[in-house]
């Protein structure tokens, strides 16, 4: 802790928690005290830690290729876009190592597609409450000023609506659109879910438009609902032009990925855009033995999850300081009436990690090898925590 205060930039605010081992859905400071991990590297360690399936593939490829570069190929590139085709609905990827790079090789999409039509057709609709990274595109997408006020002026053309507000949203896509970015559930704002209203009018918007419709998937899909990506939730699903994906993919270790149509695939030709690390064997390896083993779980996300609510919401009933239960599958929120910083910090005094987003709402992403008995634990400890706070 001494050495990062003295050597590394102070951007985070860290808890006063040393982490030196995981197993499952459990995680040891190096004091030996047990935690219950519900922030799971914030929804990244899908399977938990030290998973044996993982680790044998991390192992095995570890001692055959990490590394050789997008100027060869590799075994699994090719196999793991094949895959994520046929879970998606969309023919092409392009690989990177985060969900912001993701969001970034999405903006030259759209920018590109708009600038084969027209010179002033560069705008990009996204929603208010929003969150796509940290990059200077990515920033310029988030529909919330705090993230941006910093670094401005940003990328021009960029329109901010209401969620759910269908009128607001007509209002803003005209002939100069060029993309709509939407996430389909708004992790860092809060665990709001946008309705399917609003990804229909967005598909028709776009089609009427010639615009690219882009779902932003990098907290809520590959699993954490129940079903691999999000828009497959609404019935029929709303099929995007892109869909950008990241945090679990890998179980741990970095991948991004953009996943799109052909319309969308032409507008990015040879020599456009690239990635040093992106795709890279061990990460495309270890991706598909986490898809093979998210295909079993996916029952047991939907069951748990249903199960996790249902107790939070019996918590709602209890504490008068709670004001909503949110969200689906492993990907749920917990609105207070009062900031949630400080229980956060006294959750962890009860071995839970958790985590507090949008100021007031605990965000609950762990793992997806949850057990009942494990949120049975988490629930007496957050009711002893939100006794306390009220």
């Amino acid at each position: 802790m001494d050495l990062e205060k003295a050597y590394l930039l102070q951007n985070y605010g860290r808890y006063p928690l040393m982490l030196v081992r995981g197993e499952g859905a459990y995680v040891w400071d190096d004091r030996g005290k047990e935690y219950l991990d519900l922030v799971s590297g914030i929804g990244v360690n899908a399977l938990g830690h030290g998973h044996p399936r993982i680790l044998k593939v991390i192992q095995e490829q570890a001692g055959l290729l990490i590394h050789s570069s997008n100027l060869y190929y590799h075994p699994y590139q090719g196999l793991l876009a094949k895959r994520l085709a046929s879970i998606s609905g969309l023919q092409r990827t392009f690989f990177a190592n985060s969900g912001t790079e993701a969001i970034e090789g999405a903006i030259k999409m759209i920018r590109s597609h708009g600038r084969g039509i027209s010179s002033t057709k560069f705008e990009i609709v996204t929603l208010e409450n929003s969150f796509h990274g940290r990059s200077t595109g990515a920033i310029t997408l988030t529909g919330q000023p705090k993230y941006r006020a910093d670094f401005e002026p940003l990328l021009p053309g960029v329109k901010y609506v209401p969620r759910n507000d269908i009128a607001a949203l007509e209002a803003a896509v005209n002939q100069d659109t060029a993309g709509i970015v939407l996430e389909v559930v708004q992790g860092e704002g809060g665990v709001f879910p946008v309705n399917e209203e609003l990804l229909h009018k967005a598909r028709s918007l776009a089609d009427k438009h010639n615009a690219l419709l882009v779902f932003d998937e990098i907290q809520c899909g590959v699993g954490r609902l129940g079903r691999y990506f999000a828009y497959q939730m609404v019935e029929p699903a709303v099929i995007p032009d892109v869909m950008v994906t990241a945090k679990p993919l890998a179980a741990g270790l970095p991948i991004g990925a953009i996943c799109c149509n052909e319309k969308a695939a032409l507008t990015i030709a040879a020599g456009m855009h690239g990635s040093t690390f992106g795709g890279g064997p061990l990460a495309c390896r270890v991706a598909l033995e986490t898809l093979d083993v998210l295909e079993e779980l996916l029952p047991s996300i939907r069951e748990v999850g249903a199960y996790f609510k249902a107790q939070l919401r019996k918590l709602q009933a209890r504490h008068s300081i709670v004001r909503e239960v949110r969200g689906a599958g492993l990907m749920l929120g917990l609105e207070l009436d009062r900031p949630g910083k400080d229980i956060v910090t006294d959750a962890l005094h009860e071995g839970l990690l958790i985590n507090c987003t949008n100021g007031n709402v605990l965000r609950f992403l762990p793992p997806y090898i949850l057990r009942k008995k494990d949120v049975d634990r988490a629930i007496k400890s957050l009711d002893r925590v939100l006794r306390r706070a009220a």
